[in-house]
């Protein structure tokens, strides 16, 4: 039994699917994704975009495609990416066939402007044939006419109905490779839609809070509905929509399943606010530990407190520890353990070379133990 049972997060168990090499569901880790917003005709920057997506940790990656000539470009960004592209198609059916030629590994339609289901066949018939998997991306701003007038407005039922509607055309073509979104950009409502369709259903679900905001409010709110979505076990796949950079998007979703204790990626730094009692200038250093840590992508824990107070506490349960202490000597933990004292002004480097050091021990002893 765990002996921390408050912290348990059931899962729901959800049926797996392949977006390229990346499994979606059942008990593959959760995906972090974010959506390139380059022009997609210009092959080479949204390569480089795509790039630095991967850099920060991104899983899968969706570029739209509005165009023949954006699915046209698409052959060169798939073959470039090192993870699975998915093609964004709105309104233009005949996108989402040629972006599947395109070598595109998954395919995001949105019910509500795809057109008719025969259209939504033919984008069956080219997934099929071309090993495609398929997004069913059901969203508050653009739901099908007869549901506004069933419902009136935008609700949870009405997203979870045009969901059930369009995983049945799926189905009914006998294709089962897909996963489901209901985003709305109201918080309640998203969290509720996808609520309703985990409990009835075991289809791999692509979570998001569409159109969230710009870097600070987006992240306060998509943080709020992810999270009480995927603390409820709720989630396969994430995506965190912010008027920012896309590799913030992908930060900002590691940062969230690292909250929960999902999955991790790099340092975890618990710091605090600051206040009169500090012993160095915490704000600064954790500022400078965030820009020299970035390359890390091992899991580990760091801690970097001000005073004594908490300090000491914190530094038992993290790897490394840094707690202020007077005359700008300073305390050093090691596994919990006080270790030895540094000055004020090697603060940043000394941290630095500790984590990068405890990194590649970690990562020496997980080669070791594959080796054997």
């Amino acid at each position: 039994m765990s002996v921390r049972p408050w912290r348990d997060i059931h899962r729901r168990k959800s049926r797996q699917v392949m977006v390229g090499k990346v499994p979606v569901g059942g008990d593959a880790p959760i995906a972090v994704q974010t959506m390139t917003n380059t022009p997609t005709e210009d092959a080479k920057a949204t390569i480089d975009q795509i790039r630095r997506c991967e850099e920060v940790g991104a899983d899968i990656i969706r570029v739209s495609c509005p165009t023949e000539a954006s699915t046209a470009a698409m052959r060169l960004i798939t073959r470039a990416a090192k993870v699975p592209i998915i093609a964004d198609i709105h309104f233009h059916y005949k996108r989402a066939l040629e972006a599947a030629d395109a070598g595109a590994a998954c395919l995001r339609i949105n019910p509500g402007n795809i057109g008719s289901a025969e259209r939504v066949r033919e984008v069956v018939r080219a997934a099929k044939a071309n090993g495609c998997s398929i997004r069913i991306g059901v969203n508050g701003g653009s739901l099908e006419r007869h549901l506004l007038e069933k419902y009136g407005e935008p609700c949870p039922e009405a997203l979870v109905e045009s969901a059930f509607e369009h995983a049945k055309l799926l189905e009914d073509a006998d294709f089962h490779e897909f996963k489901i979104s209901v985003k709305a950009s109201d918080v309640f409502m998203a969290v509720a839609a996808y609520n309703e369709l985990a409990a009835r259903s075991d289809y791999p679900l692509h979570l998001g809070i569409t159109e969230a905001g710009g870097l600070i409010g987006g992240t306060v709110k998509s943080s709020i509905g992810l999270g009480m979505l995927l603390w409820g076990g709720v989630g396969d796949t994430i995506r965190v929509s912010l008027s920012a950079e896309p590799e913030e998007e992908v930060k900002v979703g590691y940062h969230i399943l690292k909250s929960l204790g999902i999955r991790a990626r790099g340092v975890r730094i618990v710091s605090c606010p600051s206040c009169a009692r500090q012993g160095f200038d915490v704000i600064r250093t954790v500022e400078m530990l965030e820009k020299r840590l970035a390359h890390i992508t091992t899991e580990l824990s760091l801690s970097v407190l001000g005073c004594v107070v908490n300090g000491p506490g914190e530094a038992r349960e993290t790897d490394i520890g840094l707690t202020g202490g007077g005359n700008g000597r300073h305390m050093v933990y090691l596994s919990g353990v006080t270790d030895h004292h540094v000055q004020d002004e090697r603060i940043v480097d000394h941290i630095v070379g500790l984590v990068e050091a405890r990194a590649a021990a970690l990562e020496a002893e997980k080669l070791a133990q594959a080796a054997e």
